[in-house]
């Protein structure tokens, strides 16, 4: 599986940016997708994720309200917007996918298990305050 990123850049505290991630190469219809971030010497943590099955999703506590993360199943793409970004959103976001069928409670394992299969490249955010 192939993840393609876009939508990463430089925006004020409070401004809004959208991420992109396009995936390829599929074997099985369902899969869990979403986003990761890490920061300057901290820790990776899981952003948001989402069940092409069902649509499950999952956000982290620091995002909920301000994010919302969808999918387009035709084009196997998900997006994140993200909206009233705080300075502490800024890190590089890191879109990840395995397959599967993931209901709610697997998806949640699969984020916090981080049972990720393939990682994007990552794109920067920046938020200047």
């Amino acid at each position: 599986v192939q993840l393609v990123e876009s939508g990463g850049g430089l925006v004020q505290a409070g401004g809004s940016l959208r991420l992109s991630c396009a995936a390829s190469g599929y074997t099985y219809d369902d899969y869990a997708i979403g986003w990761f971030r890490q920061a300057p010497g901290k820790d990776r943590e899981a952003v948001s994720a989402i069940s092409s099955s069902d649509q499950s999703t999952y956000y982290t506590d620091s995002v909920k309200g301000r994010f919302t993360i969808s999918i387009d199943k035709a084009k196997n793409t998900v997006y994140l917007q993200m909206n009233s970004l705080r300075p502490e959103d800024t890190a590089v976001y890191y879109c990840a996918t395995s397959e599967g069928d993931h209901n709610l409670l697997l998806l949640r394992m699969w984020v916090i298990s981080e049972g990720v299969e393939y990682w994007g490249q990552g794109t920067q955010v920046t938020v200047s305050s």
